[in-house]
């Protein structure tokens, strides 16, 4: 090996770190600037970096929006409209798939068809009719309108559908020799080998529908069923920006997610492995 590819090897291992930390920085960035801006009573009125660095530290922002304006409700909201949709699109999601993966039946390539067409629609051209269907329902300012219509989503099935097709069906076939029914095939073998993936697929609607603005506005106007991100924009003002207790709301808001993300790190990283082993 020459001097010169040697050189040309250290300097793009060195090139690819230093994209690395740059990346690192600006995705950390905004999060420590949240940090410091939520941390301080009244940042607007500091006119340098240096003066709001230097300002006293205090969590009275965070004391003001836990106590006023009914935040820890629009938390619990949140945490219930987002569980229970992530529960039912990992249920829902995955026998839907199992049905297309494992299953023969009249008009299976349509019905599969049919869920990649509703994967391309965009989710605003919805807007009319599902608020439409709300009203018809008489489900406005219900947790129904919040939950239903996010239970199952045609990206779960077609997520659930593709990792199915890549697990061994002899397990399947020797359960069913030792007299297993559909549902114990299900519960005991086909949710358990998808364990890596029903997280992905958890985590990704429950971060969807924790930050989801347009239909909790459209769908819930009162106060006992407003989520959080409903909430943190009633912070924004015609004429100014609360931004200290609008930057406690959003560190606050913020917090469950890293934490889901930090527990359930080893299960995205199989995901992720084991989607690139079976490509």
């Amino acid at each position: 090996m020459s001097i010169g590819s040697t050189w040309m090897r250290a300097f793009r291992h060195k090139l690819a770190v230093a994209a690395l930390l740059l990346g690192a920085v600006a995705m950390i960035f905004p999060l420590l600037w949240m940090l410091l801006l939520s941390l301080k009573l009244y940042p607007q009125r500091f006119s340098s970096l240096w003066e709001l660095i230097q300002a006293p530290v205090t969590v009275q922002n965070y004391r003001d929006i836990w106590i006023s304006d009914n935040f820890a409700r629009y938390f619990a909201n949140s945490f219930l409209v987002a569980g229970t949709t992530a529960v039912g699109n990992v249920l829902l999601c995955t026998l839907s798939a199992y049905a297309l993966a494992r299953k023969t039946f009249v008009g299976k390539r349509w019905v599969f068809a049919s869920v990649l067409l509703v994967m391309m629609v965009p989710p605003h051209v919805l807007m009319i009719p599902l608020y439409r269907l709300m009203v018809a329902f008489h489900w406005l300012n219900t947790y129904w309108a919040l939950i239903v219509p996010w239970l199952i989503t045609p990206f779960g099935i077609f997520l659930m559908k593709q990792y199915i097709d890549q697990l061994p069906m002899e397990l399947e076939d020797a359960a069913r020799l030792d007299g297993a029914s559909e549902w114990q095939i299900l519960w005991r073998i086909v949710f358990p080998l998808s364990k890596p993936m029903l997280v992905v697929l958890g985590l990704y609607v429950f971060l969807s529908q924790w930050n989801a603005f347009l239909f909790p506005f459209l769908f819930a106007s009162d106060l006992a069923h407003r989520t959080l991100p409903v909430g943190l924009a009633f912070y924004f003002g015609k004429q100014s920006i609360d931004w200290g207790h609008l930057m406690a709301g959003a560190a606050l808001s913020a917090l469950p997610v890293l934490l889901l993300l930090l527990f359930f790190q080893r299960h995205i990283v199989q995901a992720m492995i084991a989607g690139a082993l079976k490509e």
